[in-house]
């Protein structure tokens, strides 16, 4: 079917576009602004439009005019200072900025912000493109996304970032691997080892590999680093037909200074707080969004509408919400200024996340935002109408910390610290909830999580290994960063792929094995999902038995069948005869046992099936004997 030619008439910014575009609602203006291949109704060319309101006057640069600030000129729009024109010249495919002109009188070489792609870093120019008809065949994953409900469904995410997960041999870019590359590469390793999304860091265009991506210059650009748009969208489509949901690393929280990029981008602040008490992150150097401009909030929430509606991206982690959130975030007295009522609270910035997330989520039934929030600001995951910031989940924070802190402990000094790994059930229930161990965890000298552990040898793995399966029995969604799984044992680094060749000892393939079935098991069992936001869902066996450092704990379903019971030990001790409380007189059956040859341990040989005895314990009338081994895991069908 030809492709139906895009006149200029449908890309020319109106009178309606500059009044929504003021209202913050014109939530398809990347449609508008940019630069868009277009045909005036003689010639083919390129229609390029830019806010710059308190620019003296604005032109096109690029291949197609050798970089001559006065070849063409562009037409200012008022009330709202969009400046236009329309270049036969420029075709797609070809390198541009804008030069403004400052009221000063300096001249300024600018990014487009609207860009759908850019140059390879070094170079910081934006590239013509067309992304107005990428191929897509999985409407059957679309279909279903639309009835899809995170709340009862499994979610194990798999964070990574593409550009160190494998590599080619060779130096800098050329070692990549592209968009497709990974498509194929990673949805055969995330279907063997039984995940369900993958979470990508560093999508949207960043000048600054040490950043990772989390300071962005080109918010409407996947990075030139792996591909093109029609790559990146490739791979999107071939992980919906793997059925494999895709969730993007999104940064509304800040932006760099880079002279190309968004900062003073008219020679004025134009996307950040003028005000540097409210415009500037001291700790990190970058810009904060001016989330009281109806323009700047346009701008981001008409971003994530693009990477979800355009891309079909499955879900938004928004990085760094608490700093948004919070007036004096990493500000010292006299660095912040209070809102209105004296608070701390930036009112437009909770404002900006209701609106968000409420058109983000109206338009597109089962997509997710994310929040990684760090504190304790009630109702991140509620209701906007209720008084709640709106978005799907959130990160918790609070059990990274304690599990963590209580995984580090030498094993004798945990029965002081058992409460470390019970008090995140006191609160699983008052947000949506993810568990994470995520790239944060694993950079900046903090060790690799195999490395947190303590001991040598057999201890690190056995510890870390009982550590997994606690994580996927406790209530909550499961994320874990790339390389975690078969235990790395170096730090991660953005600059070199994983240790892949770990896998080719005994001891990694080992954990690797253990967290593939802790993932199938999670994706079987409807218990260890279906009932994560209800308490009905959990339930503790014994939380005292600090003196043995053993949890033990039972996950319901909700129709009562295939219960599942947690028996984990965090001890070097072996229990010869460790007895667990039960309320019915069932058999229990040995689904899981961390014991196995496959996952390093001795391979006893023991019973499948178990028989309460009629022998109280643990509050309750009967009880199962079971051998429990030094870190053992024991998980029960019942």
């Amino acid at each position: 079917m030809a492709v139906k030619e895009k006149t200029l008439k449908e890309y020319e910014i109106g009178e309606l576009d500059q009044y929504l575009f003021g209202q913050g609602t014109h939530y398809e203006i990347y449609k508008k602004l940019g630069a868009h291949l277009v045909n005036d109704g003689k010639n083919d060319g390129t229609y390029f439009a830019v806010w710059a309101p308190h620019a003296k006057s604005v032109s096109v640069i690029g291949e197609f005019n050798n970089w001559d600030s006065k070849a063409c000129p562009m037409e200012r729009n008022d009330p709202l200072g969009i400046y236009t024109a329309f270049v036969p010249e420029a075709k797609k495919g070809d390198l541009y900025k804008f030069c403004i002109e400052t009221f000063s009188g300096s001249f300024i070489d600018k990014a487009d912000p609207f860009a759908n792609s850019a140059e390879m870093r070094p170079g910081t120019a934006s590239r013509i493109t067309d992304i107005s008809n990428l191929k897509w065949s999985d409407g059957k994953w679309m279909e279903h996304r639309k009835t899809w409900d995170h709340h009862k469904e499994p979610m194990a995410i798999y964070e990574a970032h593409i550009g160190s997960w494998k590599r080619h041999p060779g130096e800098d870019y050329k070692g990549f691997y592209t968009y497709r590359e990974f498509a194929h590469e990673a949805v055969s390793y995330l279907k063997e080892m039984g995940y369900t999304h993958i979470e990508l860091m560093g999508i949207a265009e960043y000048p600054f590999d040490g950043s990772w991506g989390y300071q962005v210059t080109g918010y409407f650009a996947p990075t030139a680093r792996y591909g093109t748009p029609e790559d990146f969208a490739y791979m999107i489509n071939y992980f919906h037909k793997n059925k494999i949901g895709v969730i993007l690393d999104w940064v509304p929280a800040h932006f760099p200074r880079d002279a190309h990029g968004l900062a003073d981008f008219d020679g004025t602040p134009v996307y950040e707080y003028a005000d540097p008490r409210k415009g500037e992150h001291p700790d990190w150097g970058t810009k904060v969004f001016d989330y009281g401009k109806n323009e700047v909030k346009n701008f981001l929430i008409s971003n994530a509408l693009f990477w979800v509606e355009h891309f079909h991206i499955d879900g938004l982690r928004v990085d760094a919400v608490a700093s948004m959130l919070y007036l004096d975030y990493g500000r010292q007295d006299g660095q912040w200024v209070a809102n209105k009522y004296g608070g701390n609270q930036n009112l437009e910035a909770i404002e900006f996340f209701r609106h968000m997330n409420s058109v983000v989520l109206r338009r597109n039934p089962g997509v997710v935002t994310i929040a990684e929030e760090s504190t304790a600001w009630p109702m991140v995951t509620g209701k906007p109408g209720d008084g709640g910031l709106g978005f799907s989940m959130k990160w918790n924070m609070g059990w990274m910390h304690d599990f963590t802190e209580y995984m580090k402990l030498d094993p004798y000094f945990r029965k002081g610290a058992h409460n470390l790994m019970t008090f995140a059930s006191s609160y699983a229930y008052s947000e949506n909830y993810i568990l994470v161990l995520s790239h944060d965890e694993v950079v900046h000298l903090k060790c690799s999580m195999l490395n947190k552990m303590p001991g040598l040898g057999f201890d690190k793995f056995a510890n870390l290994k009982v550590g997994y399966a606690f994580m996927m029995g406790h209530p909550g969604k499961k994320l874990l960063f790339m390389g975690q799984e078969f235990a790395q044992l170096r730090e991660w680094s953005e600059a070199r792929e994983l240790d892949w060749y770990l896998l080719k000892e005994e001891e990694h393939q080992a954990i690797q094995n253990f967290y593939k079935d802790l993932l199938h098991l999670y994706r079987k069992n409807k218990a260890l999902y279906e009932e994560d936001c209800s308490p009905e869902g959990f339930e503790w066996v014994n939380a005292d038995d600090g003196y043995r450092s053993v949890y033990s704990f039972i996950r319901h379903s909700k129709d009562n069948k295939k219960n599942l019971l947690f028996v984990c030990n965090f001890t070097p001790m072996e229990w010869e005869d460790y007895r667990v409380g039960v309320s019915r007189r069932k058999q229990y059956k040995l689904i899981l046992n961390s014991d196995e040859p496959q996952y390093g341990g001795k391979g006893e040989e023991r019973p499948k099936v178990y028989k309460p005895e009629k022998q109280e314990c643990d509050g309750r009338p009967y009880s199962i004997p079971y051998k429990l081994p030094p870190y053992g895991v024991a998980v029960f069908e019942f």
